[in-house]
C-alpha cells in the first residue's frame, strides 16, 4: 500500500518532511501547501512530483491525499489537526500539538472520535535511536531506579517572534522526560526572563516534580554561547548521559554511585562510593525524522500504536501549560 501525502508548511522545518516523504519507500508526496511562492517552489524542486497548493484546504478537499503533515505555525495546529481528521485524513502534526490545554482536549476528542484515523504527534526525540537504547537501559534495571533526571537544551540560534523557548524547546525534553518516567508530575515550576524581545522568554528554567519522589531539570535557551543538547539520568545503579550534540559517542553508562553495604559497624561505614567503568553503548544511528515518518506509515499501514498519540501530546501541553502559568506566577509552583 502506497500512503499519499501532503505536507503543509514548507518552512524551516516542513522542508524536511517534503525531503523525507519524498524519499520514503510506501509514500507518495503528492502535495505541498505552502502560502508563500518561494517556499513552494523550493519544496517542489525537491519533490517535483508533488504539485503545489496554497492552502491547507486543498489538501483536505483532494481524493488522492490519505494523509497529511503539519508543519504549519503551532498556534494553527489544533484546528487544522481537528479540520483534517474531520476530513478523513490521517496526521502527523509538529509539536507542540497545540498551545493551550482547552485546545489539546478539543484534539484529543477529535481522535477518539476518529478510531480509524491515526493522529502522531512530532515528538521526534522518542524516535531517536540513542533514546530508544536508553529507555531500554531503564527498563531491563541497568540503571535501577531513576532518582532524577536534568537536561539542557541551548545554543545561540534563531530567535523566535510567535513563542518563547519553553514551547519552542520544551517538548523535546518533556516528551523525553515522560517517556522515560511513565508518569505525570504533580507540580511544576519555571523561571525565566525576556532579555531579547518583551513577553517572550529567550531563557527558561523549568523543574518537574514527580509523586514517586522523581526531579527533572531543564534549561531551554536560544541565548546561549555554545549548543548543546544533553541529558543527564542518576540512578541507583547507574548514571547515564545521553549527549546528541556527539558525533558518535551519543551514550556514556557509569558505573558510578553509592552502595549500601549489608552490615556496618558506625555511620562511616553506611555508604561507600562506587567508581567503576564508563560504558559507551553501541547505538546503531538513523535519522529521527526518517524514523518518525517510518513509524507514521507503519501506523497507518500495519495498525502499529503510535509512539507519540494524541494522549502523549496532551500530556506536553498539560506540562508546557503549568510551566507557562508558573512563568506568569514569577516562578510558582503549579500542580497538575
Amino acid at each position: 500500500m502506497t500512503v499519499r501525502v501532503a505536507v503543509a508548511g514548507a518552512g524551516y522545518w516542513g522542508i524536511n518532511h517534503v525531503r523525507a516523504f519524498s524519499q520514503l519507500r510506501g509514500a507518495e508526496l503528492a502535495m505541498v501547501c505552502e502560502p508563500d511562492e518561494a517556499a513552494r517552489a523550493r519544496a517542489i524542486a525537491i519533490a517535483p512530483g508533488a504539485r503545489g497548493a496554497r492552502s491547507l484546504d486543498d489538501a483536505l478537499a483532494a481524493p488522492d491525499v490519505d494523509a497529511v503533515v503539519l508543519a504549519t505555525p503551532a498556534a494553527q495546529h489544533a484546528a487544522q489537526v481537528r479540520a483534517s481528521l474531520a476530513a478523513g485524513k490521517h496526521v502527523l502534526v509538529e509539536k507542540p500539538m497545540a498551545v493551550s490545554l482547552d485546545e489539546a482536549l478539543a484534539v484529543a476528542r477529535a481522535a477518539e472520535a476518529a478510531p480509524a484515523r491515526v493522529l502522531l504527534v512530532g515528538h521526534l526525540m522518542v524516535h531517536h535511536p540513542a533514546l530508544r537504547k536508553l529507555a531500554e537501559l531503564v527498563r531491563d534495571g541497568t540503571i535501577g531506579n531513576i532518582y532524577y533526571i536534568y537536561s539542557t537544551r541551548v545554543n545561540l540560534g534563531r530567535v523566535r517572534r510567535d513563542e518563547n523557548a519553553l514551547w519552542s524547546f520544551g517538548p523535546h525534553d518533556v516528551s523525553m522526560i515522560l517517556h522515560l518516567l511513565g508518569a505525570l508530575p504533580e507540580r511544576v515550576a519555571a523561571h525565566g526572563h525576556c532579555y531579547l524581545q518583551p513577553g517572550i522568554e529567550d531563557v527558561v528554567f523549568v523543574t518537574l516534580q514527580f509523586p514517586d519522589g522523581k526531579m527533572a531539570h531543564v534549561h531551554l535557551s536560544w541565548l546561549d554561547p555554545r549548543k548543546e543538547r544533553r541529558m543527564t539520568i542518576v540512578g541507583s545503579r547507574r548514571m547515564v548521559e545521553f549527549d546528541d550534540a556527539h558525533p558518535t559517542e551519543k551514550l556514556r553508562v557509569y558505573d558510578k554511585g553509592y552502595d549500601r553495604p549489608p552490615e556496618f559497624a558506625d555511620f562511616g561505614q553506611y555508604l561507600t562510593v562506587r567508581q567503576g567503568d564508563v560504558h559507551i553503548p553501541r547505538v546503531d544511528m538513523a535519522e529521527p525524522l526518517a524514523l518518525e515518518c517510518r513509524h507514521f506509515l507503519s501506523c497507518i499501514v500495519d495498525g502499529t500504536a503510535p509512539l507519540a498519540g494524541a494522549r502523549e501530546g496532551l500530556e506536553v501541553v498539560r506540562v508546557l501549560q503549568a510551566a507557562q502559568r508558573s512563568l506568569q506566577a514569577g516562578g510558582a509552583s503549579v500542580a497538575l
